[in-house]
């Protein structure tokens, strides 16, 4: 791809207006791919920072039954067009990914944004299903939903949560998954590589997994789940001037009744401090082997994100084995589409691009 036409996208931002939205995605189309198959093109990149006006909102959620789920979603775009399926994760929700919808949906695409399990809308079909959080489980979750929605393939997008998810069906699924946006890196899990510490600067941010692996933090957590998760957004997005409102509107994913046991199970999971659910003891054993990803990936950083590996891709570039592209974002923090949508649209047109190729 163009790097200065990459630039003139991305400078261009968003102003929440559908029709503003849609010129700058359309924009975004005509600069060509340049990465072919095993192709690597890197750089940084400057993101402004925009945010979707103060009670703007998806309009009405769907809910539909998949796997051990209700799980509700947004849906835009035309029913018929190439699906775009976009994940978040922990401590946000859909609203993530509101300003970046309709840059897609002006180029046809049909965009679904579901709450994962424990958030929002999304509910459990029954009261003794185990509230598991571990990585497998939400990945077999959006299979589910896919095969409920009837559709065989789609560009993922993911961050934090979703960047695993996302990961994680484009290795172990990969003809569910045309292409790839992962945002901060290859986020799969390997439980016994995390028994090993980090320098205790790239330990802090992660504060609040230690916290959560106690009695008191799982109280806290219920307490205070709106306050934590918002110190949260702050250390994580150390420029994003978000609203209270724009905070509200994802906080109240957070009262959904299982988020709590969600989240603790997810924590405390990883940390070998809570158990799995042995019925995919198979597949985290192949997760742990690290798989590599074939498919097309866009891969995004922000430079702000404490949560990123040291050094870029570095560590993790040998895990994309097919066309690929990398980029640091400037300026900008862990919630990378909510904090430069432009940029993000761009990275999901470009990634289905590069399948097309």
């Amino acid at each position: 791809m163009d790097r200065r036409a990459f630039g003139k996208v991305v400078g261009a931002g968003v102003t929440g207006a559908t029709a503003a939205s849609a010129a700058g995605a359309h924009s975004a189309s005509a600069a060509p791919s340049a990465a072919g198959s095993g192709a690597r093109t890197r750089g940084d990149a400057a993101a402004p920072q925009t945010e979707a006006p103060a009670g703007s909102s998806f309009g009405q959620l769907k809910q539909i039954r998949a796997g051990e789920l209700n799980v509700g979603y947004a849906e835009a775009g035309p029913a018929h067009g190439p699906v775009v399926l976009l994940l978040h994760g922990w401590p946000y929700d859909i609203h993530s990914f509101e300003a970046a919808t309709p840059l897609l949906t002006a180029h046809g695409y049909r965009v679904v944004v579901p709450y994962l399990r424990g958030y929002g809308t999304t509910t459990f079909l029954s009261p003794k299903t185990f509230r598991n959080g571990e990585q497998a489980v939400v990945a077999l979750d959006i299979i589910a939903l896919m095969d409920a929605l009837r559709v065989e393939r789609a560009v993922i997008g993911g961050f934090d949560w979703g960047g695993r998810t996302a990961d994680i069906i484009a290795a172990q699924w990969p003809e569910r998954c045309t292409a790839l946006v992962s945002m901060g890196g290859y986020l799969i899990l390997d439980r016994k590589k995390l028994r090993q510490p980090l320098p205790p600067v790239k330990e802090y941010p992660f504060w609040y997994q230690y916290y959560f692996c106690t009695e008191r933090g799982e109280l806290g957590l219920k307490e205070y789940r709106h306050d934590l998760a918002k110190l949260v957004w702050r250390s994580a997005s150390p420029t994003w001037h978000f609203s209270d409102a724009t905070f509200d509107r994802t906080a109240k994913a957070f009262d959904n009744p299982d988020y709590v046991p969600v989240v603790i199970s997810n924590y405390r999971w990883r940390l070998e401090l809570a158990p799995g659910d042995r019925r995919y003891a198979d597949l985290e054993a192949r997760l742990a082997e690290g798989p590599a990803i074939h498919v097309p990936t866009v891969g995004l950083d922000g430079e702000l994100d404490p949560f990123t590996a040291p050094g870029g891709d570095a560590s993790y570039r040998d895990k994309y084995t097919g066309p690929y592209v990398h980029r640091t974002l400037k300026g900008i923090g862990h919630n990378v589409p909510q904090e430069a949508p432009a940029a993000f649209a761009q990275a999901v047109l470009e990634a289905d691009r590069m399948a097309r190729a």
